[in-house]
């Protein structure tokens, strides 16, 4: 009997070094990287909100891979002329190489592969289902599709694709209640209106192409939240635009408000569009109505408690294809 226990540990012995063998194997394989879709920036000082982002999800998932693309072909355009720029390279030394050289999705993608990392999980930082998350969604599908012969050449093995801030379409994740989630996460720029005895205005993007009703959506949902405080949502592009926002602080008597951008980042629009010295920016345009302007030239990437709704999408996304995040 002593025989026969001694034999059946080393069979367990040695079956569990072969197991933990294969584990680490199939570990060393089985490369996985996150790859965050951001809509970009020109702006030096607005990569805070890239930056930070960028940094949180890292912390969240220390043993993974993350790398970020700007889906703007514009910005793109303009991070490469600056690639042999040497007085802007020598004005702003402290900016990553990840910038200087900034790719695309597709690019990005490729260069993950190339490494080795054949399953990625892509976030992207947009606020909702616009023109941008829908091309986004148009290229991972494609590359989704990709068939070969042989399965050993497959390109990769799982893309896992992350829903933008206010949720998407379908019935797996309920996109009213990913707005009020984002809602409960602006709690802080809600407070600061309420210190200044101030509206709270949000400048968002919008698209003049695509339906752009998620961010009249998502004013209710505020104003629903935090009933205390007059609330306005507008865009630079489509609908509601700065005059329906006027009319809105004009109905209310307003007289003071918190202008900040509904965008990841607080770039060219924030500094130009919204807050810049221009007649026709929504700083002057408002002031222009007797109304005091406070701008916060802060974007949403910048703060925490909305990277931590990005860190969560991951995760979903990731539990919904079966890829392991460390």
């Amino acid at each position: 009997m002593k025989k026969v226990a001694v034999i059946i540990a080393l069979f367990m012995l040695f079956g569990m070094v072969g197991t933990g063998s294969a584990m680490k194997k199939q570990a060393k394989k089985d490369k996985v990287a996150i790859m965050l879709a951001c809509f970009g920036t020109t702006y030096p000082e607005a990569l805070k909100g890239v930056t930070n982002v960028r940094d949180q999800v890292q912390k969240a998932f220390p043993g993974t891979m993350v790398k970020v693309a700007f889906t703007s072909n514009i910005i793109r355009h303009i991070w490469h002329k600056r690639q042999n720029d040497k007085k802007f390279l020598s004005k702003y030394k402290r900016i990553a190489e990840e910038f200087i050289n900034i790719k695309g999705i597709l690019g990005t993608i490729a260069e993950l592969q190339e490494s080795g990392y054949k399953t990625i999980v892509v976030q992207p930082t947009h606020l909702y289902t616009g023109e941008q998350f829908v091309d986004l969604s148009s290229y991972i599908n494609a590359l989704r599709s990709i068939k070969t012969i042989k399965t050993k050449w497959m390109p990769f093995d799982r893309i896992a694709l992350g829903r933008p801030l206010m949720g998407t379409w379908g019935d797996k994740y309920d996109y009213h209640e990913d707005m009020e989630i984002l809602a409960k996460a602006l709690k802080a720029d809600v407070e600061l209106a309420k210190k200044n005895n101030a509206a709270l205005v949000y400048m968002g993007h919008g698209n003049e192409y695509f339906t752009t009703g998620a961010y009249i959506e998502f004013q209710q949902v505020m104003r629903n939240v935090y009933p205390d405080v007059k609330i306005f949502v507008g865009t630079v592009e489509g609908f509601p635009a700065l005059d329906d926002v006027i009319k809105g602080l004009k109905h209310y008597n307003v007289k003071k408000v918190l202008l900040k951008p509904l965008m990841d980042s607080a770039g060219d629009h924030a500094r130009n569009d919204m807050a810049g010295p221009d007649k026709d920016s929504w700083k002057s345009m408002i002031e222009a109505q007797g109304i005091k302007v406070i701008p916060v030239l802060h974007g949403l990437g910048e703060m925490n408690s909305v990277v931590d709704i990005f860190i969560q999408h991951i995760r979903d996304a990731a539990r919904d294809e079966g890829i392991v995040l460390k």
